[in-house]
């Protein structure tokens, strides 16, 4: 467990795999049902776990609909608005998109919608890439508290949290199961 998990101390557990799997197959039919053309869909999954969720969702709706969804991966890390100002040169992961963006419907995935500060981050690395038709937001939690007027188009759960708990997506692909729970910073035995 890394570091930082475990220094959190676990409050509730909210889903559990199978009801995870059962809101990805809900939010795939929602995406069928509002593209009517889904040639034109492209999913792009935000680091680290929205890729995991692109990629499953781009699964469920070949499963029903028998088409393949392209599905590419974005760093917003170059675009964020709220890294320190000491780091000169951030740390940039890796973008792989390997099909235009311009023209097409776009559905950006991420696990947690918080201030809204990625999603804005996400947007502008979009269109560095081109213009798409449409972009659409998909987000497996809604915890609230936005900083900026964005919204999601499909949402998995709201959950309403205090700004001091966190919400923790797992996901097999990531950390070898499916849950998601809700943490709050916590202090480790002999801590002072």
């Amino acid at each position: 467990m890394p570091k930082a998990a475990a220094k959190q101390k676990i409050k509730a557990r909210i889903m559990d795999a199978a009801k995870i799997k059962r809101i990805l197959h809900r939010m795939g039919t929602e995406i069928i049902e509002r593209n009517r053309d889904l040639r034109k869909l492209v999913i792009i999954g935000l680091r680290t776990r929205g890729i995991h969720l692109a990629r499953r969702i781009s699964r469920v709706i070949k499963e029903m609909e028998k088409v393949d969804v392209p599905v590419g991966v974005m760093d917003i890390t170059p675009y964020r608005d709220d890294s320190p100002a000491h780091k000169t040169q951030p740390r940039v992961l890796k973008t792989g998109i390997p099909f235009p963006v311009a023209g097409r419907d776009v559905v950006l995935v991420d696990d947690v919608l918080f201030t809204g500060r990625t999603i804005r981050a996400a947007m502008d690395g979009l269109f560095d890439l081109g213009r798409p038709r449409s972009i659409q937001l998909l987000v497996f939690i809604d915890r609230g508290h936005r900083e900026l007027p964005i919204r999601a188009d499909y949402i998995g759960k709201n959950l309403p949290t205090s700004r001091r708990e966190v919400v923790r997506v797992r996901l097999k692909e990531a950390d070898g199961a499916d849950e998601i729970l809700i943490t709050e910073p916590g202090r480790l035995r002999g801590s002072s």
